[in-house]
């Protein structure tokens, strides 16, 4: 499908990487749609996609929205003035930007930004990257045009004619690895014959998982295998020092170039994030993963149960982690055919293209108007 006209693009979400990148990669679907394509981003101030948007070169404007505090309510009296300023803010970046379409893609700023868009008559597009979509996706929906999503049965949360199975994207970085397995742990500085590990918490970690892999560390060397764990920056310099005295183990705050440190995995160790688990069906990754329990309404833990049902990964509830990572992980190790199952199996879970598909879906909407 080819453009006939430059339009204005909204796009609102983030808080995580979960967000960002997806966001990112429609962003620049659109860009090679249509290079005049006029695209605004619209985030949290002081979340990552203050820094992140304007790094992949596009303008961001930030709403100083923030999540409510289900623990201690009284802590929202602040966070609903924070909404009322949010409000009025959007509207002025509507008015400003006057876009054609609003996306919005999770996070604290696309609740208060898609709304006002709906209010405006503005047509909007929600991606759901969950199999357990969040409070703001529900609220949104109603009034959404279309709904993309990566998971079957989302009928049980929103109307059938409004949802169009896409997939997640994902990074493109990630497809573009040139080194074989053997070469990508030689450039990681890994002994190419032996098995790798990669354990990833996110960008700022996982403490569960870090304090599980450093009791693990002892029974995984045991294998003759090696880890590479990217320990996130709040728990790297407890973590380094844990990895210390290990040869076969390199930890560090922060892995840039993830393509390559993908390529390199035998076995990955992550949360459930729903990007993560559309970059692990994409590459065809044997994974173990550990939900976070500290999300809304649980969604990690049924990113992964949708996995750990079909045989394509193996789900290591928090609470048991630090007690059953370390056999789990050697179980994998030494059973290669078990891995080459779940590779197969979650290969099958892939959704491909799914950039082109939402910007498909998105000129649709804009054609029909």
């Amino acid at each position: 499908m080819k453009a006939k006209s430059p339009y204005r693009i909204l796009i609102s979400g983030g808080g995580t990487g979960g967000h960002i990148f997806p966001a990112l990669s429609i962003a620049n679907a659109l860009k090679r749609r249509n290079p005049d394509t006029e695209i605004l981003f619209v985030g949290a101030e002081n979340r990552m996609e203050m820094e992140r948007v304007p790094a992949a070169g596009y303008k961001i404007v930030g709403l100083p929205v923030s999540g409510f505090d289900r623990r201690r309510l009284w802590r929202n009296f602040k966070v609903l003035w924070k909404l009322f300023k949010s409000m009025r803010r959007a509207r002025k970046v509507l008015r400003e930007f006057n876009p054609d379409m609003a996306i919005g893609v999770g996070g604290y700023a696309s609740g208060p930004m898609l709304k006002a868009a709906q209010k405006r008559g503005i047509p909007t597009l929600l991606q759901e990257q969950n199999s357990y979509p969040g409070v703001t996706n529900k609220l949104l929906a109603q009034k959404a045009e279309k709904i993309c999503v990566a998971y079957d049965g989302m009928e049980r949360f929103f109307a059938a004619d409004k949802i169009l199975k896409t997939g997640n994207p994902v990074r493109a970085a990630l497809f573009e690895v040139k080194e074989s397995q053997a070469e990508a742990k030689k450039a990681l500085g890994f002994d190419p014959e032996r098995k790798l590990v990669f354990v990833t918490g996110g960008s700022l970690g996982a403490r569960t998982i870090n304090d599980s892999v450093g009791l693990s560390l002892d029974a995984i060397s045991a294998t003759g295998a090696s880890v590479l764990w990217q320990t996130g920056k709040l728990y790297a310099d407890e973590c380094v020092l844990k990895a210390q005295g290990y040869e076969n183990v390199k930890a560090m705050p922060f892995i840039s170039d993830m393509g390559l440190a993908y390529r390199a995995a035998d076995i990955v160790v992550s949360r459930a994030g729903a990007s993560t688990i559309s970059e692990l069906q994409l590459l065809g990754m044997a994974a173990i993963l550990v939900p976070s329990p500290n999300v809304a309404e649980d969604h990690q833990r049924k990113n992964a149960q949708a996995l750990a049902d079909r045989d394509a990964a193996v789900m290591v509830l928090d609470v048991d982690c630090r007690e059953k990572l370390a056999a789990e992980v050697k179980r994998m190790l030494e059973d290669e055919a078990l891995c080459q199952t779940m590779r197969a199996n979650v290969l099958k879970m892939a959704l491909c293209d799914a950039d082109e598909k939402i910007v498909n879906a998105i000129y649709q909407i804009l054609e029909t108007r």
